[in-house]
């Protein structure tokens, strides 16, 4: 755009030797030179130098922008969701191989596996969940050498949190016998979760590394440690459970194993250098600001483990209904198929939170506002399908779990039920994985609490007690919870400053040791001036409603006239040019001298 010196005088002197007739202008033509004038005071007033995405304002880039954020978020969530199925069928290996040892092994390994390294694996995955805000948004700031301090402090923590843990495995079997377990199986769950300790600081390590890795998109490496560790699995499970007559000490050697292996390949990975400036090496800054990590890892705990364990909670409570075999059984099935879609989500969860952590660190406001909207509308429609698949074939996928026609009957009474919960449970974790990237453990913990403990628990309670509704009416208090759950954060989403969370990302890397990214806390300054500039031009918006119903004519006597008083043609100049144009009526304009 030409600035104001450099154009031409509008009505130039007469030339003596040379006079020179002026074109005649239209007053269309006139009134767009003078537009140009008054363009220029407006757009050099603001200039946007981020290299955030530009606003979307047609379908075309709507279609574009989907489909670009949709391949980052596939790329992260495809191999989330291999290593996520990966990790969870050592676990399902190991206890489909203890069945055919006995049946009392069986149910001291899913005992063992659900209650106490169950309980282990909700705590130190949740704790783990901070690394994921801090490394995403110091990553996406470009403060690489920090996320290697990150994850050291995480590793002491955890570590500190899997000695204290320890004593549950320790003393498991009075705790089983306390909860209400017979004596044979506690036994047995007792001295096999004994064996199982070195899983327990194998999860102290594995959780940080995994949250390190995902910060710098370097999931691959994690899906192909994860398949080997699974292929190695099944075939040492079958030699020592099976094969060589080990039994469940076999179990633990393999299972014990599988996992540090995961954790061992993922370090020669990190110490080889692939990382580059994330991993500078063991630093005595991992021991600074532990207590206000403490504090982070212990909201992320709560937020998590508040989640997880509201399905467990649902689970016990049906085994106190009437003829509860027929309904635990009946609960496990719909809850083992949710589990197999939550994979899914899980990934999704990763995703978004890295590409939101990263996004905020980088001042990438719009960006990671963007990002919600697509892994969001992709996690809907994936659980859509689900649902739809489990309701074409609801009349023959519950023999494949149970013999029973009691417990089969009961499975068709939910699968409605389950199949709206895989829809409402594919969105949710994803909205997690949203509050994780952003930081807000605390605030999500405390919706949790609500929703779930004093929402969902108490509903299903007193439709399956109180209302002799059964199972049926503890799976309706689990929906609702879950639903309610779903909505809060939709509206917290939905209600987000993100240019705000972007300046409060810089300060969140600033107070844990990194440098402040500037072009972050100039965010919310360069919303404060578009807010002025598209305020001046709503102004003058106004102004051209009061002015079509004048003659061209009129308006431009009024803009000669205010430039007569030496004041550029600003709002009533743009005013003019838009009646001008808009009415395309107005003799033509000879030459003035």
């Amino acid at each position: 755009m030409e600035s104001i010196s450099n154009k031409q005088p509008l009505l130039p002197p007469i030339d003596d030797d040379h006079e020179q007739q002026e074109p005649e202008l239209s007053t269309q033509d006139y009134l767009i030179q003078r537009w140009s004038v008054h363009n220029s005071f407006v757009t050099t007033s603001f200039v946007d130098e981020g290299d955030d995405i530009p606003p979307i304002n047609d379908a075309r880039k709507f279609y574009d922008a989907f489909v670009k954020e949709s391949k980052k978020l596939w790329y992260l969530a495809g191999p989330a969701i291999f290593t996520s199925i990966c990790q969870y069928s050592l676990g399902a290996i190991t206890q489909t191989f203890s069945g055919h040892v006995g049946t009392l092994d069986l149910a001291a390994f899913s005992i063992e596996n659900s209650v106490i390294a169950g309980l282990s694996f909700g705590i130190m995955w949740g704790m783990g969940s901070a690394l994921e805000t801090l490394c995403g948004q110091a990553f996406g700031a470009g403060q690489i050498e920090m996320l290697g301090i990150y994850m050291q402090r995480s590793w002491i923590i955890l570590l500190v949190t899997a000695f204290l843990l320890m004593f549950l495995y320790i003393f498991a079997l009075p705790f089983l016998l306390l909860i209400g377990q017979t004596e044979d199986i506690s036994r047995s769950a007792g001295k096999f979760a004994i064996w199982m300790i070195p899983q327990l600081y194998a999860y102290a390590l594995n959780f940080p590394i995994a949250k390190f890795l995902q910060a710098q998109s370097r999931i691959m490496a994690m899906a192909w440690i994860s398949a080997v560790a699974l292929v190695l699995h099944v075939f040492f499970s079958w030699l020592l459970m099976l094969k060589l007559g080990w039994g469940m000490a076999g179990a633990a050697i393999v299972l014990n194993a599988s996992w540090w292996f995961i954790v061992l390949a993922q370090l020669v990975y990190i110490f080889s250098g692939a990382c580059g400036r994330a991993w500078m090496g063991f630093s005595w800054m991992a021991f600074q600001n532990l207590w206000g990590f403490v504090r982070l890892s212990l909201s992320s705990a709560v937020m998590m483990c508040l989640e997880t364990w509201y399905f467990m909670a649902l689970v016990l409570f049906a085994g106190y209904l009437k003829n509860a075999e027929v309904a635990v059984d009946a609960l496990s099935i719909c809850t083992n198929i949710l589990g197999w879609t939550i994979m899914i989500a899980l990934g999704f969860n990763a995703a978004i939170s890295v590409r939101v952590s990263n996004e905020l660190g980088a001042a990438h406001p719009r960006t990671a506002k963007f990002s919600v909207l697509v892994v969001v509308s992709s996690s809907f429609f994936i659980g859509l399908l689900c649902s739809i698949t489990l309701l074409i074939f609801h009349k023959q996928y519950p023999s494949i779990f149970s013999d029973s026609l009691a417990v089969k009957e009961i499975v068709y009474q939910l699968t409605p039920l389950l199949a709206f919960c895989i829809v409402v449970n594919n969105v949710q974790p994803a909205l997690s994985g949203v509050a994780i990237g952003a930081g807000w453990q605390t605030l999500v913990a405390y919706v949790n609490l609500a929703c779930y403990y004093a929402f969902g628990i108490p509903v299903g309670l007193i439709l399956g007690y109180a209302i002799h509704m059964g199972v049926k009416g503890i799976w309706y208090g689990m929906v609702s919870g879950t639903l309610l759950q779903t909505l809060a954060l939709f509206w917290i989403v939905h209600k987000t400053n993100w240019n705000k969370e972007a300046s409060v990302a810089a300060q969140r890397i600033k107070m844990w040791g990194g440098e402040q990214n500037d072009k972050a806390n100039d965010v919310e300054k360069y919303l404060e001036k578009e807010k002025v500039v598209h305020s001046e031009l709503e102004g003058e918006e106004r102004v051209v409603l009061r002015l079509q119903e004048r003659s061209p004519e009129e308006n431009l006597e009024e803009c000669l006239a205010t430039e007569a008083m030496g004041a550029p043609a600003t709002n009533n100049g743009a005013a003019v040019m838009e009646s001008g144009v808009r009415s395309g009526e107005g003799g033509e304009l000879s030459g003035r001298r």
